[in-house]
């Protein structure tokens, strides 16, 4: 079907975690933007408290620890413009950082008296949206520890109002209790918010994605209506000349010519029904309807016409009940094109077939002795012009496969097998099926 790239491990990998390579560098710079608010906010409220409040505050230390964070958080600035990846542990670090800081400040600041306490809260926040589940959990014990420590150990504030003995022991474990039920809460419900947005986001893209093939599809049909038109009358004409050949004595007599003028014939006959169905695809003349027959009788008619146009060994069973269904050109086309795949992959050796279904569904595969799909063809399966076959304009085969499997409801999967490659269609019966005749009837 296509071939095996030798460094498709590379290019998966690489196409695998480019996104969110990009991401992680994204909230690396969004932690440095928040970390200098963080700064200017620390500072500012340490001055306002000492000069405006008349509130005395260690500002030796309280201003070591803001320097500390400052050189930090340049250094975080300078790691954004290096090319290395960002994982979910160096954000981690960087948070955890900020988490000590923010409690050396209380440290110097009351402590749990402080009404600043609460913004571990926010970082917790900030942990559950761009980290994975286990970090985030590390950072929520980070934080409540913090908490925790701060309600036993800390300077008092010289604050007028302020009981300057110990809070009491029951007061202080509700704040930590209050505490740690508002992280866990962040982290669960905001992390299911974002998963759920997430998930959104990705249906979106599908549906994108499923719009622009689709209108890929009206303009491929749009030019084969058109080739189609154009090539009637080519056919037309070569099919009377080979007629009146036919007739002539000179081929008449030569046994190998009249052979070669049939079997050009027939090719034409061919051609002359694949521009028929072009046609009837599109709605125009020659509009065949869908046609009732049996799963036996259509998988077995199908895949004898496939092989006696195509000169091909084909390994075929079949296991199940015969059924009553609704067959049309499209369908056909869907498996042709699959074993046409599958023929290119590995010219000459045999093709196994084997079909399968219950009361639900229908499993049809097909394996090839090729050399296997790339990696990366597997990731992206169906996508238009997607093939390694060395021509232009290739790889539409699938592409149509998919799109017609997923129209009945469908799908179309493959994976590499020892010695080649299987592509399985599944298809739900109900979509094949036709309706009960009584409600035809209207009963």
């Amino acid at each position: 079907m296509l071939t095996q790239a030798p460094d498709s491990t590379l290019l998966r990998a690489e196409a695998g975690t480019a996104p969110d390579r990009l991401a992680h560098r994204r909230n690396l710079m969004h932690l440095v933007e928040l970390r200098w608010i963080a700064v200017a906010g620390q500072l500012l409220t340490i001055l306002a408290v000492q000069y405006l409040l008349a509130v005395p505050l260690p500002l030796r230390e309280m201003l070591t620890l803001l320097a500390v964070l400052a050189l930090f958080n340049l250094a975080s600035w300078l790691r954004t413009r290096l090319a290395l990846p960002v994982v979910n542990a160096e954000l981690l670090g960087g948070m955890l950082v900020d988490v000590a800081v923010l409690a050396g400040q209380l440290y110097y600041s009351g402590g749990v008296t402080n009404p600043f306490i609460f913004l571990f809260l926010l970082q917790v926040a900030v942990a559950t949206i761009l980290l994975r589940r286990p970090y985030v959990w590390a950072m929520v014990a980070a934080s409540v520890f913090a908490f925790g420590t701060l309600t036993m150990w800390h300077w008092p504030l010289a604050l007028s109002g302020l009981p300057t003995s110990d809070l009491p022991v029951h007061y202080v474990g509700g704040l930590l209790l209050c505490f740690v039920l508002n992280a866990a809460l962040l982290v669960i419900y905001v992390g299911r918010i974002s998963r759920n947005l997430r998930q959104r986001d990705e249906a979106l893209a599908k549906l994108r994605q499923r719009a622009v093939e689709e209108e890929h599809i009206v303009r491929m049909g749009l030019l084969a209506s058109g080739a189609a038109h154009e090539l009637g009358t080519p056919l037309a004409t070569l099919a009377v000349i080979l007629g009146d050949w036919s007739r002539m004595a000179p081929f008449a007599g030569e046994p190998e010519l009249r052979e070669e003028i049939e079997e050009m014939q027939r090719q034409i006959a061919r051609c002359k029904a694949i521009v028929s169905g072009i046609l009837s695809s599109a709605g125009e003349t020659r509009g065949d309807h869908p046609e009732k027959t049996t799963l036996h009788g259509f998988l077995d008619g199908t895949l004898a016409e496939w092989q006696s146009t195509r000169a091909a060994t084909l390994d075929y069973r079949r296991e199940g009940p015969d059924l009553p269904i609704i067959s049309d050109t499209a369908l056909r086309q869907m498996i042709g094109n699959i074993l046409d795949n599958a023929l290119e992959a590995a010219p000459g050796a045999p093709l196994r077939v084997r079909a399968e279904w219950d009361e639900d569904t229908l499993t049809l595969r097909v394996r090839d002795r090729g050399p296997g799909f790339p990696d990366a063809m597997l990731e992206r399966l169906g996508t238009p012009y997607q093939s390694s076959k060395g021509a232009p304009g290739r790889g539409l085969g699938l592409f149509l496969s998919v799109n017609v499997a997923r129209a009945l409801g469908g799908q179309v999967a493959a994976h590499n097998v020892n010695g080649g490659a299987e592509v399985t269609i599944t298809l739900p019966l109900a979509a094949l099926t036709p309706e009960e005749e009584d409600r035809d009837d209207g009963r």
